[in-house]
């Protein structure tokens, strides 16, 4: 049963870590003006504070920007070059949590999100997929969550036009998250 917003049977608050292998960081952006093109990066880190009240909470995460894969080595490695995430001199990708709020169907959360070495603020829309023990009696979460930024507001301003007028890359990046993770015991 799906939860409804503000709902959040079996929350507990304390301290969270990404499980990295059951979570994706995942993006998809227009190529060519006709199809969207999917990548992904791996997760370095990403920890939550909790409270007893699920909208107070510090939330940060790390990604690693050497990571991306679009199943495509050559796209790839333009993608790591300093036209793009320049990894070599800004190796991270940074989330930091603000602010959370119910809108009318889903969670917002609110950050600092850091790439290329600028920072942005970013509306995260969540939704928690549930709460419970796993097989090994830890106890764990699941949520998915999925923002648009602008590319070129974070300076990833690379572009080729195409015969038609159109741009190779588009501007918009939609980032959609699958995330679970695990409460810390004391």
């Amino acid at each position: 049963m799906q939860n409804t917003v503000g709902d959040l049977p079996g929350f507990r608050p304390g301290e969270w870590v990404l499980d990295p292998d059951h979570s994706e960081v995942g993006f998809t952006v227009r190529h060519m003006m006709v199809s969207k093109v999917r990548g992904s990066f791996g997760v370095k880190s990403a920890s939550l504070i909790a409270t007893e009240d699920p909208l107070v909470f510090s939330l940060t995460a790390t990604v690693d920007a050497a990571s991306v894969n679009t199943n495509l080595e050559a796209r790839d490695l333009h993608l790591r070059s300093a036209e793009f995430l320049d990894v070599e001199n800004f190796p991270t990708i940074q989330f930091e949590s603000k602010s959370a709020s119910l809108s009318s169907d889903c969670y917002i959360v609110n950050g600092d999100l850091t790439i290329r070495g600028v920072t942005r603020s970013v509306d995260f829309k969540v939704e928690f997929g549930g709460f419970g023990p796993d097989t090994d009696g830890r106890y764990r979460a699941g949520a998915s969550a999925v923002a648009t930024i602008n590319r070129e507001d974070f300076g990833l301003t690379w572009n080729a036009t195409i015969e038609t007028g159109g741009l190779v890359v588009g501007k918009e990046v939609t980032i959609l998250l699958e995330l679970e993770g695990f409460l810390l015991e004391d």
